[in-house]
């Protein structure tokens, strides 16, 4: 479906061109002078170049050609040559009813469907998520869901930390306490218990001991290398042990995550492309790509256009060791052979962008990456405390993340579930689903790329720019619909009518023409920011038509049911807007 703006542009390029100038000079933009008008023309200032004239002549001519328009109310000149252009309520509902009925609210499907893969989550297993993992999983399950709502298909890999010396540090100190076990028995041919000999929170304890004593004990830490080798050679006992470590861990991550309502499609991990390292690393040898450098085989990846150092991609240590580089270089091979997607997007702290500059030239260069394939890096900033340090806990520990979700369950539960009439169930129900609009709101409001406070008592707010304010906007639509409905009235039977009674009225249906535009912007940016813009934007011109406009009261029977039907095409946009950041409003609050 055509945008707004360029449909109210097609009818000033035609003013332009029987002028006698460039239609392209036609462009309307909304105003950002909303006293004055509601959209405006600056192309008679381009045009003055152009045709050596002043551009209030232009925009006077130009005018004149708009006079018997159908889309403008009115259209004035202003010095030195704007063209102020208020539209007419006619073609504005005339629009806004031909969204209604189309697919998606007038947000088109892609004439090329294509395929992304979104890496984001990334935690280390045997390790508790804590907020630092909060941003990649919210943001890249936003990510996701705008990727799939725009017609693509969109596949999620949470890339666990799954291999490498932290699971070698995890099974030494297991090994030293239970060196009787089956596990650390080479002459044992036996079938391995199918229950871990820990549970979550037995992880949780020993990697940070084990990590901390790595740092001090040399000989524990030769140990923990040891245990390290003997599960990539693929030792029986290392490799069950190691196994659970997988499964117990993944349990614990399945259930934090659903607590977030982000899910993914794939559950790899650095250890899926251990066995094609080796073939990779032949591969970069033999073609020339790879050279070795104080020991260490690396790739060049430096250009002649570069205006900073970019240090070459290391692929192999000195020692013979592979590293992060070279197992994202693995991944990115093996999602060209096994999904040949069109992009992949990496979500993680923007400190690392250099690093992923270093890899994404060497996928390129060496050939492991499809030319066609788009690789993006999305850098999110930190989440801070109020201090505007990295959010810590009050004995200067980092968060977890769930404990952080569960405090702001709890807090908003208090919140709910005073002065309202509803049982205990419903009141946590309804708690649980505002506060997650609440955390998920709170972060993606902000630019990815900024960091960000973490305000627990602004983001639980039910005014101002928050989650729950937009639920609380949205409940209030639904038990509008639901007292219509209550007496007697059936809301898919009310029709949108051109009839337009307030300003706050024409207000809303103007930000209504702006939704599919908006949602394309938001893909083409990878940035849910601007979903949440809208949605607030949406939310607080609803709000005044409320205030404004008798709804249900209505007498004249016609009028009230476009009033009705207006308010459900805003539910439906809300909604839209909500599931692509990820979270939904209950019936009630």
């Amino acid at each position: 479906m055509e945008k707004f703006l360029e449909k109210l542009s097609k009818e000033t390029a035609i003013a332009f061109k029987e002028a006698g100038y460039d239609e392209n000079l036609g462009k309307v933009g909304i105003s950002n002078r909303p006293d004055l008008c509601e959209y405006q023309c600056n192309g008679a200032m381009a045009g003055a170049k152009i045709y050596k004239k002043a551009p209030i002549v232009i925009a006077n001519e130009v005018a004149e050609k708009l006079k018997d328009s159908k889309a403008f109310s009115s259209i004035e000149v202003c010095p030195p040559g704007f063209i102020n252009l208020n539209v007419s309520d006619e073609f504005l509902t005339e629009f806004v009813i031909e969204m209604n009925s189309a697919n998606k609210y007038g947000v088109e499907e892609p004439a090329e469907k294509k395929r992304f893969m979104v890496d984001y989550g990334g935690p280390n297993v045997a390790k508790p998520l804590h907020v630092g993992h909060l941003r990649s999983a919210v943001i890249g399950e936003s990510i996701k869901r705008i990727i799939r709502y725009m017609g693509h298909e969109a596949i999620g890999d949470i890339h666990l930390g799954d291999w490498g010396l932290q699971m070698g540090l995890v099974i030494a100190a297991f090994k030293e306490e239970h060196q009787d076990m089956v596990y650390f028995d080479d002459s044992y041919e036996g079938e391995y218990p199918k229950e871990a000999p820990f549970t979550v929170s037995d992880l949780e304890e020993i990697y940070p001991k084990a990590s901390a004593r790595s740092k001090e004990d040399a000989a524990f830490k030769d140990e923990a290398m040891a245990c390290t080798k003997k599960l990539q050679d693929g030792v029986r006992g290392y490799r069950a042990l190691w196994k659970h470590i997988i499964n117990v861990s993944v349990a614990d991550l399945k259930k934090n995550y659903d607590n977030l309502n982000v899910e993914f499609d794939l559950w790899k991990g650095e250890s899926d492309v251990h066995d094609v390292i080796p073939g990779m690393v032949d591969y970069l040898k033999k073609g020339g790509y790879a050279h070795l450098s104080e020991g260490a085989l690396v790739v060049d990846v430096k250009e002649d256009t570069d205006t900073k150092e970019i240090p070459p991609c290391m692929i192999l240590k000195s020692d013979g060791a592979s590293l992060y580089n070279t197992t994202d270089l693995a991944t990115i091979m093996e999602r060209k052979r096994e999904y040949n997607p069109d992009s992949i997007i990496y979500l993680t702290d923007k400190r690392q962008e250099l690093y992923f500059e270093q890899v994404f030239r060497c996928a390129k260069k060496t050939g492991l990456c499809d030319p066609k394939t788009k690789l993006v890096h999305i850098g999110f900033g930190t989440v801070n405390g109020k201090d505007g340090k990295p959010f810590k806990t009050r004995d200067g520990g980092v968060m977890r993340l769930e404990y952080l979700i569960n405090d702001i369950n709890e807090k908003m539960y208090e919140k709910i579930s005073t002065g309202r009439e509803m049982s205990e169930e419903e009141a946590r129900s309804v708690s649980k689903t505002v506060a997650l609009s609440a955390i998920k709101y709170g972060d993606l409001s902000n630019q990815a790329s900024k960091d960000y406070i973490f305000d627990t008592e602004r983001f639980m707010s039910f005014e101002g720019d928050t989650g729950p304010y937009l639920l609380y906007t949205v409940v209030r639509i639904k038990s509008i619909l639901k007292k219509f409905a209550e007496n007697g009235g059936n809301p898919d039977e009310c029709k949108i009518t051109a009839n337009v009674s307030n300003a706050s009225h024409k207000i809303l249906l103007m930000k209504i023409t702006g939704y599919n535009e908006m949602m394309e912007g938001a893909f083409e940016e990878l940035a849910p920011h601007r979903i949440c813009a809208y949605l607030y934007d949406l939310a607080n011109v609803f709000n005044s038509f409320y205030h404004e406009t008798k709804i249900i009261a209505e007498e004249n029977e016609e009028t009230k049911k476009s009033y009705i039907a207006l308010l459900k095409l805003t539910l439906g946009i809300c909604e839209d807007c909500m599931q692509c950041l990820g979270f939904e409003a209950p019936e009630r609050m």
